[in-house]
């Protein structure tokens, strides 16, 4: 069996996997990253403006794909299509369950950049409102850190990764290192200016977006061609193929493994440290070992729980550093299903300018400055206005000359907005092993226990609510309303399940997000969330990798790890 020493092993390529690399290399750390999926050239792989005629099925859903290979990852109907099913995992060869009566979707992208290559590139910072939720609420455990521990890495990540947006001065949104905002539609901009006038306790903002709107860190300006999800050939938006990635390679200390299916890792019991990790290559299936002095597990939320609780010893029978039993529970998702939509009237005149990826954002104002009675913490909306085209057509009757004459004139300006609700985190909401039901490299698989509390229905109802009353005031009419919350997962959000916290009898990792059981496995990925907020977490993700990386280092030259 092989065997090869490194400084540092990062499991995953993705996000924090990337960001990992980037970090620990240029610290001056030999460092091998093991991706489970494939290389990612993108002048090969990236086929954002290949016209859909020339498609096989006109970029229509390939029935084979959506029934046998991909029936999870087809329901990211936006994103998962015949452009980028390539970027989403084979379900028949990565398995999973839902526990009965439940349904937990659970979306991966195993290739190098996981699923930075198809996220939503929502990029929002988290205030002291959401560090110091559970405290006040007196909910599961406390963060060990508070947004004074984060702003500085905040900072440091937001100037490398390039995010734009606009400055509002929102004590629940905390502002950050921004690039100029991205424009608003004129829609857009009267509904900013309607709820200005009529609400007190909100605003229309545009989103914060890992976009670039110019050059920046040798990566040009987003050209607006709207189509992200298949990749980005000129490397607008933050992905750690186009910008993490490479910043370890060029320190010539990253050694990068794909096709390497992470099975577990071997706990030393006498220096009471993680030694090596098992992988099972994923071409020869083949077993091999790779020891390290550190370990970053940043395969992403539940992935990283999976190799933890497969991982078990005779001192962690239920999971290596598992002594709190929290390993697995307080799983999270952010809940989406609930908004409207309505017609936007004038503005024949104007017509929107290329397909700018990204859209407005309405940041939470349910408990902040006051209780609300039904329900805890909060919600943001996001959503966007836009000029009907031809493919309006689709739910129009005619045919013909006429009926195509009629679909060559622009149809009526609409404007939209759904809801991402906070999930409370839940002991009950949890993962376990699956040891009869394997994946295709012979790992045993996760059985998933998830559902949303009366709380999360609560919330759904009123998204919905305030989203009508919102573009009631805007002067929107024929205002459709919806509300039917979506599955846990499809938010592609998933949190919690090796939470940060104090005390090692309740939590998993510390404040440096360092395994209480090891003190040389860090886990950054979603799994060390403690809370899940209502913004987009990817961001806090980024850091809080940067900022355990460097107190990873520190303590290696002080011989401590």
């Amino acid at each position: 069996m092989a065997t090869t020493t490194y400084d540092a092993i990062v499991i995953g390529s993705g996000i924090t996997g990337g960001w990992a690399a980037k970090e620990l290399t240029e610290k001056g750390l030999n460092t091998l990253v093991l991706e489970a999926g494939r290389s990612i050239v993108p002048e090969r792989d990236y086929v954002e403006h290949v016209p859909v005629w020339e498609l096989k099925h006109r970029g229509w859903d390939n029935r084979f794909e959506r029934e046998r290979v991909q029936p999870i990852q087809r329901e990211v109907y936006y994103a998962c299509d015949e452009y980028s099913h390539q970027f989403f995992v084979n379900d028949q060869e990565n398995p999973y369950s839902s526990a009965p009566g439940k349904h937990f979707s659970w979306i991966r992208g195993r290739q190098v950049g996981g699923k930075s290559i198809t996220w939503g590139r929502q990029s929002y910072r988290w205030s002291d409102l959401d560090f110091e939720a559970n405290l006040k609420d007196g909910i599961a455990v406390d963060w060990p850190i508070r947004y004074a521990d984060l702003a500085p890495w905040y900072d440091y990540v937001e100037e490398f990764a390039g995010i734009s947006g606009q400055a509002e001065g929102l004590p629940q949104l905390p502002d950050g290192k921004f690039l100029p905002p991205m424009e608003f539609t004129c829609v857009e901009q009267d509904l900013r200016a309607a709820v200005a006038k009529n609400f007190n306790d909100r605003i229309v903002t545009i989103g914060r977006a890992a976009v670039l709107t110019r050059v920046h860190k040798g990566r040009a300006a987003c050209h607006y061609c709207g189509f992200c999800h298949r990749g980005c050939i000129t490397g607008s938006y933050f992905s750690s193929l186009s910008s993490t990635l490479p910043a370890a390679q060029k320190t010539g200390k990253l050694t990068m493994r794909p096709y390497s299916v992470v099975h577990s890792l071997i706990y030393d019991s006498n220096s009471r440290r993680v030694s090596a990790v098992r992988v099972i290559d994923a071409q020869t299936k083949n077993a091999l070992e790779f020891k390290a002095r550190i370990f970053f597990v940043c395969g992403s939320t539940l992935e990283s729980t999976r190799i933890l609780l497969n991982s078990s010893t005779p001192e962690f029978p239920n999971g290596l550093a598992n002594s709190s039993g929290e390993l697995g529970h307080n799983l999270m998702d952010h809940h989406m299903g609930s908004g409207a939509s309505g017609k936007m009237p004038g503005h024949e005149d104007k017509m929107p300018f290329g397909n700018r990826p990204n859209g407005i954002y309405i940041p939470r104002f349910r408990n902040v400055n006051s209780k609300q009675k039904d329900f805890l913490r909060g919600y943001g909306y996001q959503g966007g206005g836009g000029r009907a085209g031809w493919a309006r057509g689709k739910d129009m009757s005619g045919l013909g000359v006429d009926f195509k004459n009629q679909l060559k004139v622009p149809g009526p300006w609409h404007l939209g907005m759904g809801g991402f609700g906070e999930c409370l985190p839940n002991h009950n909401n949890y993962v376990e092993v699956d040891k009869e039901k394997l994946d295709a490299w012979g790992i045993p698989t996760l059985k998933i226990h998830c559902d949303w509390s009366e709380n999360e229905h609560a919330m759904s109802k009123d998204i919905a609510i305030q989203a009508a009353e919102i573009l009631a005031a805007g002067g929107a009419t024929d205002i459709h309303v919806w509300q039917k919350i979506t599955p846990p997962g499809l938010a592609i959000h998933e949190m919690g399940t090796a939470r940060m916290g104090r005390d090692p009898k309740t939590s998993v990792l510390n404040a440096n997000n360092q395994a209480h059981d090891a003190k040389n496995l860090f886990m950054t990925d979603g799994a060390a969330m403690v809370s899940s907020s209502c913004v987009n977490p990817s961001l806090t993700y980024m850091a809080l990798t940067a900022r355990a990386c460097d107190f990873a280092v520190a303590s290696m030259k002080k011989n401590e790890l």
